[in-house]
């Protein structure tokens, strides 16, 4: 029998809190995931996926009210771009703040996506901070659709693999992205 979210929660949280590079499942895709705040794991993810730390990646919150504390200005259009029925909305902010230096971009902007998926919620929630979300795969490859697709070199390089949902395939598509500017206009950049 499979261990409980509750139980997946506590693992991954431990995992995370040690530093550590875990497998899970998102709002969108599975991912791979560490403390936004550590720069060590943070360098980890990005050897994994053999991504160049140029190409920044994505913070996952759990609340709308918490991007504040990661970003200068938060535009007051915000929120009814987030309530996108397609599927989850990415926004690319400027003014990154409160970060480790690996993880913004060079020009200071930051990724983040407010979920709304229940283990990530409250996964982000116990963490206390932003949690790293990046695709399971190398970089420029495909994303996996799901769990099984996921290359055994991703898995094998991670510290833990949570055991939730992963025969969830379907609606697994990446997230939309925009790039929200201070005067509240946006750029879509991947749809």
């Amino acid at each position: 029998m499979g261990k409980s979210i509750t139980e997946e929660i506590n693992i991954a949280l431990h995992i995370l809190q040690s530093g550590g590079v875990i497998l899970y499942p998102t709002d969108t895709i599975w991912g791979l995931g560490c403390d936004a705040l550590n720069p060590k794991a943070i360098d980890r993810v990005y050897a994994i996926k053999q991504r160049k730390a140029e190409k920044s990646l994505i913070i996952l919150l759990d609340d709308f009210n918490k991007i504040q504390q990661y970003v200068n200005c938060v535009p007051p259009v915000y929120p009814d771009i987030l309530n996108n029925p397609e599927r989850p909305v990415t926004v690319i902010y400027n003014g990154a703040k409160n970060l480790p230096e690996n993880l913004m971009a060079h020009d200071k902007t930051i990724a983040i996506r407010v979920v709304k998926d229940d283990f990530c919620s409250m996964l982000i929630q116990k963490l206390g901070g932003p949690l790293i979300s990046t695709s399971a795969n190398v970089s420029g490859e495909p994303a996996p659709i799901g769990f099984n697709h996921i290359a055994d070199t991703i898995k094998n390089q991670v510290d833990y693999s949570v055991k939730l949902y992963r025969d969830r395939i379907g609606c697994s598509k990446p997230s939309t992205i925009i790039h929200l500017h201070e005067d509240g206009t946006y750029t879509v950049i991947r749809e």
